[in-house]
């Protein structure tokens, strides 16, 4: 027998050599029980360097696969292993090694199962099928290898890890049908400064700081500008602790910040917040363009505009229009080149890189040069107000050439003539034109000047504070000539929107997660640092501006009054040109790596399948890049180049970013507080307080920037929160919300087992029992029709079932019969819970359901039941007894009852009822819920235009009139609205048709309890009985006044009733110890119709003395019948008599369910009562209160 000795080699790669076999390729042909399980981990670095191996391809095995598979032959002439003397042919011939783990090469496929996420190491039988487990050791263990692997598979599954961006699978694939041998992939080895530091400084800044920092500074002054780059640093700090403690709590795939919000909030709110941040995206690529567009235009070549203006007072909309135009062929222009690839997007972005960080440090650079020498870059000033330098050359009214005075351009853009008698305008003769140095230096005393703030209405000229000024009182329009105008309102909170943009980005290091070496470290380190110095570069910028440029310059946004120069430009050294090609650049860039990123996101968000239209934007190219979800960004994008404003794109990018921080704070403090034990991040630096501010912080700053947008934001989150809710995949990922919905409901329970709930709070909390077929479907999926139109959704709602058996035995039928009652509640959209036990016996089952169904205070207090319509079949799926004890157990756990006859007969929730009634027959008070359960089907569409009637019984001592004035009080003080009517029901003797039914019911329960037949016999036997109780029933319906006796042929009916009743013999005379014939004496014929005619006149009238003595005599075997079973026959035929003669035609008919006898003899007998008092209804509920008051009259 061959010896190996293993040893583990780096951190993926398992080597296993032999030390004494004499040929080693013969030492994996041992026999069986001898063998190691090296095979299970995957022994990559030693095959690969062996010449005899050969690729064995497995049907079934896509071609990412084959190359682990593989097939070891014996070649060495003249020697057999053992386990070629073992006859283990297959050792040496096509024995195939495992292949390694499939999510190695693509984990976020395998991360997320359906309906919860699959473990990566756990539970993932895929790898090893076709793997038996052949050691002793752990042998007590081996049948549970399928599911719990040993910890050595598990560890060298956890040593093969790799974390794969999106995309490589398929971009594999698309290489293996081009090249025959499969290229192995190298392990990302990107580090902090490259992987996260640099595409978070690059992204942070960007267009805000170039095109609009300086005219913030200018409106808000150093001190306004200050807190607002504070709070806005300060959101993003708090966001990137909260973020980094997510991203070091585990592996973080390829997908970043989305797989984060998702992961520990939910698929509800990640795919919310997840759309969001993909909006945010798409939005800020529509901004970056259009500062390209703005940076072209303005002040590289302002000559390529199409639309001109011919009126100064129109170049707001000419430029507008100049934006949508170039801004499109701009956005065509860069979603073409992502399309064609990718990399060379990355390629450039080291050049973009460059050109932020060279604009910087001229910046800088040229801040240092102002305190000895500043750039003269003057400001031309009529009296306070300042001049676009355009359309003259000279600051000055006039000018002396060769001792002769002139006018000057700016004479004739302000007087009608060039004459020095000319007349001018009223402003213009009044003050004088001063020039003043637009860039005094750091070493001027500007800076005292520009600390607070100067906000301007839209239209307002540009002024300068502490210049001299002659007003002018001019009535006429300033329109065409050189004015500065505000061309938008400035405030605090516009500004922080719009600034707002400048400090997003931090996402760039997560989103780049499956590239990195090392995300748990990285991503805090490379984020925080990246925080810090652009937060550093801002507020030293804001500082420096304001201590170098004058105010009304920095006011200046687009820089008419230097000539259009870019503001920013007039401070950089040496030249510029620098801050113009480098912004240029930079914005271009920023453009094309939105395109890049924001397709990747919206594939990511597609191929989780929580959105399911938004499917078709998962698939792409066959290297995996996202093609349609790159046309959707596209679109997306070209809506932001049509507002054409980059001041009004600004704060829409705004809101979603921030509701994007706001939950990324959210689900750090849920987690934190909620101490889940999956919760252990490496980053220790976090505080739920410091996640709680921050999200405070972001919401605030929402509604800071823009109410209505913010309010428009939280909308469409919402929206697609319950789409998601409604249709999208279910998943179960671990999250927070969950946790959180676990805790909630765990206080709620406690607080709930305070005590029972009051009057007011009372509704039904429902446990339905069910009834499965062979095939476990339901029997009934009426009752859950009704439970929906009862219950709205509201409360608690537990679906049972019972199954005979063993659960060891059934445990598969139990998850079948589940499924199959889940999927039924959905479409009959029955919010509720589903139960099955399994029993020894259908009775105990049930009676478990009742006592343990629910937990805590938050348990059914109501049992919904389907009348059991086979109920003397004593071998049928459900026999009386059980109904019987059913309503004895609900009656003792205080429960109501709920029993409805021809269940399948109730209506759809698709149906809706034109008309009718619902009646409602109080006949005795057990709690008000026969009142409260019409009102609540009232709610629900089906029933909503039935109207209520409510009867109630007098008795011949009762004030019939009085009781409907008190019933119609009682029910208005209830707020229900009802018709109300009082049915008198006499003292009636009781009808010969009574003593008849009850002698067959007693004949049928004497010989059910002393007939010994075999199971055919007797189930003839009780057919028998139940054909006779028909004919009473057929003979009872021909004798009433209500009915039409002509309807039936007189022959049929006398020919029916001939089949009434065994001789009294059988029953009355019987004695205990002689045994019963199995044959019936004989049945003769009791009834003419000349009888039962006669006898439906006496009914009307009290019979006498004599008369009773005359039905005796007709039937002498009354006199031995129980008088108890008698009186409650009598009841249960008069009542349905009342009630078919009333309610025959209603839509439903609501009616007290009495309750079983206390002796247990005469449970068959009950269910007999029940039986005749239901006759001829055609939907019935019958209720039965559970012994506590559901309603009131008081608020």
């Amino acid at each position: 027998m061959c010896l190996w000795s293993s040893m583990l080699v780096g951190v993926s790669n398992f080597v296993a050599r032999p030390s004494t076999c004499p040929a080693p390729l013969l030492c994996l042909a041992k026999p069986k029980e001898n063998r190691r399980s090296d095979q299970r981990f995957g022994q990559r670095g030693v095959h690969k360097s062996r010449r005899q191996r050969t690729t064995t391809p497995v049907p079934g095995m896509s071609q990412s696969q084959r190359f682990l598979v593989t097939a070891v032959h014996s070649r060495r002439d003249g020697l057999e292993s053992d386990g070629m003397q073992n006859g283990d042919s297959s050792a040496t011939h096509g024995e195939n090694t495992v292949p390694i783990l499939e999510y190695i090469r693509e984990p976020n496929r395998y991360g997320d199962g359906i309906p919860k996420e699959s473990s990566p190491f756990i539970n993932n039988t895929d790898i090893d099928k076709g793997i038996l487990y052949d050691g002793k050791n752990l042998a007590l263990f081996e049948e549970e290898m399928d599911r719990n692997p040993m910890v050595s598979s598990l560890l060298n599954r956890l040593a093969n890890y790799t974390n794969l961006t999106q995309g490589v699978r398929e971009h594999e694939e698309a290489e293996n049908n081009e090249e025959p041998k499969k290229k192995e992939i190298k392990a990302p080895r990107m580090g902090t400064f490259i992987g996260v530091y640099l595409p978070c400084l690059q992204n942070i800044l960007g267009v805000i700081l170039f095109l609009r920092l300086t005219w913030i500074v200018g409106a808000a002054g150093i001190f306004g500008s200050f807190w607002i780059v504070f709070m806005c640093c300060a959101c993003t700090l708090l966001t990137a602790i909260s973020m980094s403690a997510i991203a070091t709590n585990g592996v973080v795939p390829a997908g970043g910040s989305y797989y984060m919000i998702s992961r520990s909030l939910g698929p509800e709110f990640g795919g919310a917040v997840g759309l969001c941040f993909y909006l945010g995206t798409t939005f800020a690529g529509a901004m970056y363009i259009l500062g390209t567009i703005e940076i072209l235009l303005t002040y590289i070549v302002p000559g390529a505009a199409i639309f001109k203006a011919e009126d100064p007072s129109q170049e707001t909309q000419a430029m507008l229009n100049n934006m949508r135009i170039y801004g499109t062929c701009a956005i065509t222009l860069m979603a073409t080149v992502v399309f064609v690839g990718v990399k060379y997007v990355n390629k450039l972005a080291l050049v973009f890189l460059a050109c932020v960080v060279l604009s910087i440090l001229s910046i800088y650079a040229g801040v240092i040069k102002t305190t000895f020498s500043p750039p003269d870059f003057p400001l031309c000033m009529l009296g306070n107000r300042t001049l676009a330098w355009r359309a003259f050359d000279v600051c000055a009214k006039v000018i002396t050439k060769g001792n002769k005075t002139v006018t000057t351009q700016l004479w004739q853009l302000f007087c009608d003539g060039p004459s020095l008698n000319a007349t001018c305008n009223e402003y213009f003769a009044l003050n004088n034109v001063t020039t003043l140095q637009g860039i005094p230096g750091i070493a001027s005393n500007v800076i005292t000047k520009n600390i607070w703030s100067s906000y301007g209405e839209q239209g307002e000229m540009l002024e300068q504070q502490g210049l001299p000024s002659v007003p002018a009182s001019e009535g006429g329009t300033n329109a065409g000539l050189p004015y500065l105008f505000s061309d938008i309102a400035t405030y605090f909170t516009m500004l922080v929107g719009i600034y707002f943009p400048s400090v997003t980005g931090i996402m760039a290091g997560s989103n780049r997660s499956g590239d990195l070496k090392d995300a748990q470290k990285s991503i805090p380190t490379g984020t925080l640092l990246a925080i810090i110095t652009t937060s550093f570069i801002y507020v030293s910028c804001i500082i420096l501006f304001g201590a170098c440029i004058e105010g009304v310059l920095l006011r200046d946004k687009f820089g008419e009054s230097v000539n259009g120069n870019l503001v920013i430009g007039t401070l950089a050294w040496p030249s510029p040109w620098v801050i113009v090609i480098g912004s240029f650049f930079s914005t271009c860039g920023a453009g094309l790596q939105s395109l890049t990123g924001a397709p990747r996101l919206m594939q990511a968000i597609a191929r989780d399948g929580i959105v399911p239209f938004l499917q078709v934007f998962g698939h792409g190219k066959a290297n995996g890049e996202p093609t349609w979800a790159l046309l959707l960004t596209a679109g997306i994008c070209e809506i932001g180049i049509l507002i054409a404003s980059l001041d009004s794109v600004a704060p829409i990018l705004s809101m979603f970013f921030l509701m994007c921080y706001m939950f990324v704070n959210l689900a750090c403090a849920l987690q934190t507080l909620l101490r889940t034990p999956n919760w252990r991040p490496r980053f220790k630096y976090y505080h739920w307080t410091l996640s709680f501010l921050g999200m405070s912080l972001c919401l605030a700053l929402m509604f800071i920037c823009s109410w209505y947008y913010a309010l428009i934001a939280m909308v469409i989150a919402g929206c697609i929160y319950k789409y998601i809710e409604y249709r999208g995949a279910e998943k179960e990922w671990g999250d927070g919300i969950r946790g959180l919905s676990l805790n909630a409901a765990r206080y709620a329970l406690l607080r709930l087992e305070d005590g029972p709930p009051h009057t007011k709070n009372w509704r039904p909390q429902l446990l339905i029992l069910l009834n499965l077929d062979a095939d476990q479907n339901v029997k009934h999926p009426r009752l859950l029709s009704l439970t929906t139109q009862l219950k709205a959704g509201k409360g608690l709602t537990i679906v049972g079932s019972v199954l005979e058996g063993t659960f060891l035995e059934r445990h598969s039928e139990v998850q079948a019969a589940e499924q199959n009652i889940k999927s039924l509640m959905g479409l009959e959209k029955t919010k509720g819970f589903c139960h099955v036990v399994v029993s020894s016996n259908l009775r105990d089952g049930v009676s478990h359901l009742i006592q343990s169904s629910g937990l805590g205070g938050m348990k059914h207090n109501t049992v919904l039941v389907a009348w059991p319509e086979l109920w003397r079949q004593m071998d049928g799926p459900v026999g009386w007894k059980s109904f019987v004890d059913t309503v004895r157990e609900t009656t003792a756990a205080h429960q109501a009852l709920l029993v409805t006859k021809n269940i399948d007969s109730f209506p759809e929730n698709q149906e809706r009822f034109a008309g009718g009634t619902i009646d409602i027959w109080w006949i005795v008070h057990d709690g008000g819920l026969l009142m409260l359960l019409p009102f609540l089907l009232s709610q629900h569409k089906v029933w909503r235009k039935c109207k209520m009637r409510i009867f109630t019984v007098a008795q011949i001592d009762d004030n019939s009139i009085q009781m409907k004035k008190d019933l119609q009080l009682f029910l208005y003080q209830l707020r229900l609205d009802a018709e109300v009517e009082v049915v008198e029901m006499l003292d009636n003797d009781i009808s010969a048709f009574t003593y008849e039914r009850t002698l067959v019911m007693e004949q049928r329960s004497q010989m059910l309890k002393q007939m010994q037949l075999s199971k055919n016999e007797r189930g003839r036997e009780i057919q028998g009985i139940t054909d006779d109780s028909r004919g009473a029933t057929i003979r009872r319906n021909s004798a009433r006044p209500t009915l039409d006796f002509k309807a039936r042929n007189p022959d049929d009916v006398l020919k029916e009733e001939a089949q009434l009743i065994h001789d009294r013999n059988a029953a009355a005379h019987s004695s205990g110890t002689d045994k019963l014939s199995v044959t019936p004496e004989g049945v003769h014929m009791t009834w003419t119709k000349e009888k039962i005619m006669g006898e439906k006149h006496k009914n009307k009238e009290p019979l006498s003395s004599e008369g009773v003595r005359d039905i005796f005599n007709m039937k002498p075997e009354w006199g031995n019948l129980n008088q108890s079973n008698v009186r409650r026959m009598h009841t249960a035929v008069k009542l349905n008599e009342v009630v078919v003669n009333k309610s025959q035609d209603a839509r439903l008919v609501l009616l007290n369910m009495p309750g079983p006898p206390k002796n247990r003899q005469g449970d068959e007998n009950y269910m007999e009562f029940l039986e005749v008092l239901i006759e001829g209804l055609n939907r019935v509920l019958m209720v039965r209160g559970g012994g506590s008051e559901v309603i009131t009259i008081y608020s």
